[in-house]
Parts: C-alpha cells; structure tokens; sequence
C-alpha cells in the first residue's frame, strides 16, 4: 500500500518569463491588474494598468531586470526553484513540495494540480512574504481558495499567514548581516521594505487601532496583521541578535508607485537624511523578500547605493537575502510541519 502524502504549496511573487519588453509588459498586466495590489475599482484599475503603467514602464523595467538576469534567469524563479528541491529533501518521502507563482510561472493551477494528483492528505500553504500584507500574502490566499474551490477533490488546506515570529527567519538575517559586520564597521544599519499604500493599511485596521505612527511600536493582538507593525517587528528582532543600540538603524520603505501617500518614512529620502547626518558607511538589508530580486538586488543594492555615494557617503553593502541558507530550509521544514 503506497504512503499517504502531505503537501506543501510554496508561493512566490512571480517574474517575467524572460527581460523582453512584451514579457514585462505581459508580466506587469497580470501583476498589477490584481485588485489587491492596486485596489481601486475594477474600470480605472484597467485602464491605469492597460493605457498608462504597462506600456510607458515595462521598457524601462525590463532593462532593469537586464542587470539582474543570469545564466538560470530570474534569481527570484531559480532561488525559488532550489529552495522546493531543498526543503522536499530536508522533509523526505512524507511529502510533496511544489511550487508556484502568483504572477506567471510556474503558475499556483499547475502546483495545486501536482498535489492534488499525487492525492495528498493536506497542502500547507506558504507564501513566501515575511510579513502579511493583502496585496502579496492575502492574494495568494485569495488565488489559491478560488481555484481549489472548481476541484471535486480538496484536500485539507492550510496558510501560513506571517513568519515574523519564527526565529529561524530572523536568526538567519542576523547570520548574514554577522557576516558582512565581520568584515567592516558600519555607521548606521537600514532596514529597507516594500511600501504600501497607507489606505491599505488603514483598511486592514482593526477598530481604530492604526495610526500609521507609533501603534506600530509594538506587535500585538489588535495589530498581528498590521503590514508595517510586523516590519518594525522584524527590525527589533534582528537588531535584538546583533545588539545594535536603537539610534543606530532605521526602517523604512521602498518602492512607491503613484502619486497617493505610502507608508513612511520612505527609503530614497532616507539615502539623503542618512548623508547630510555626516554618516559615511551603511550596512542595508531587505527582509520583505526572502530571495535576491530586483527590488532587492537592484534597488537597494545599487540605486540607493549610488545615490548614497553621490551625497556624500563612502560605503553602501547590502545584506543579501535568504535565497538558500541552510537555517532558512530548516524554518520551512518548521514552518510545513506545525
């Protein structure tokens, strides 16, 4: 009699297929015509995706993935692709891993359909986003209750909504960043994240509880879910493991899209701030993403380190992500298993 299986659906933002203008383009239409990532009505969303964003950005980002592009691809697509064969040899024959992407492929409908046909007892759904936000995290979940809902067959189904209180995720980022402070003495340490929108925020507020300010001080029941509560989190508890003073790292947020307030305070203004405060070496890092990409790679380890440069600093290093870090599999297998 054959072994019944468990599953474990790791998710993943998505990529172009390739640095091609009409994949980017292809790529953002299906990204951002997500009404969780840009939430506005159905009509407008369409025609600022279609008319405006899609066609005037994608040349541009697709040079930009040019930079970041390698021999495999995307290091968001083979990081991901290695971290799946990784963890089903860390969790062995009990289980199948699969894996999918949101946006593109391999798409979420070919993974489920791997699990479902292996006939597995349950799936245990991962989202690869540290931090809960409904534009990455609520979408994935969204997706994957859409689909699995056209199936006769469904298996028990579970999600891991955060992983910041895991502390194999944090432990792993205080390693890394260990690694990069043996190596020199930094001035400040900046802990750089995916901005939202504050309407997003404020949405997902419970009662009266989000202020966009100091509510976020402090991780708790009303606000478990909060987007930028959990990134302080994160920042308090790597800085916790490497014993940095508080007046020594900032949290801030990248990645501003439009002309509506994001979240605060925002990284490119944080470059110049750090600068003009005579801080000459800067030690980054990026726990919204958990592999090297382009907001990661490109963004922060190249734009805000130039622009650093040119206002005065001397030395900008990026701590790199996750990607496949021995402890971070371990915290998958954890993570899979409870």
């Amino acid at each position: 009699m054959s072994q019944i299986k468990k599953g474990v659906l790791l998710v993943n933002l998505g990529t172009p297929d390739s640095t091609a203008t009409k994949d980017v383009r292809k790529y953002l239409r299906e990204f951002l015509s997500d009404g969780r990532v840009i939430d506005i009505p159905a009509v407008p969303r369409w025609a600022l995706v279609n008319l405006i964003i899609a066609p005037f950005r994608s040349p541009k980002s697709a040079e930009e993935y040019k930079k970041l592009w390698e021999d495999r691809g995307s290091p968001l697509k083979f990081y991901s692709e290695d971290v799946r064969d990784l963890l089903q040899e860390k969790l062995g024959d009990e289980y199948i891993v699969a894996l999918g992407m949101r946006y593109q492929s391999p798409s979420l409908e070919s993974a489920l359909d791997i699990l479902i046909k292996e006939n597995v007892s349950s799936i245990k759904v991962i989202p690869l986003f540290p931090q809960y936000a409904s534009a990455t995290t609520g979408s994935v979940m969204e997706k994957v209750m859409e689909l699995v809902k056209k199936k006769q067959i469904i298996p028990s189904i579970s999600f891991v909504s955060q992983f910041v209180d895991h502390p194999l995720f944090t432990d792993t980022f205080a390693d890394l960043g260990k690694k990069e402070m043996a190596l020199d003495e930094y001035d400040h340490i900046l802990f750089s994240y995916h901005g939202l929108p504050e309407r997003q925020i404020r949405k997902g507020s419970v009662g009266k509880q989000c202020q966009l300010g100091s509510c976020c001080n402090k991780l708790g029941p009303k606000n478990q879910l909060c987007y930028r509560a959990q990134c302080f989190e994160t920042s308090r508890k790597i800085v916790a493991k490497l014993n940095i003073p508080e007046d020594k790292y900032t949290v801030c947020f990248q990645s501003r899209l439009g002309r509506d307030p994001w979240v605060k305070p925002y990284t490119e203004d944080m470059v110049g701030e750090l600068a003009e405060k005579g801080i000459k070496k800067v030690l980054a890092f990026s726990p919204a993403f958990v592999s090297d990409c382009l907001e990661t790679t490109i963004e922060v380890g190249e734009t805000y380190a130039e622009e650093f440069i040119e206002k005065g600093g001397e030395k900008w290093t990026l701590v790199p992500s996750l990607n496949t870090n021995e402890k971070w599999i371990d915290c998958l297998a954890d993570l899979s298993k409870n």
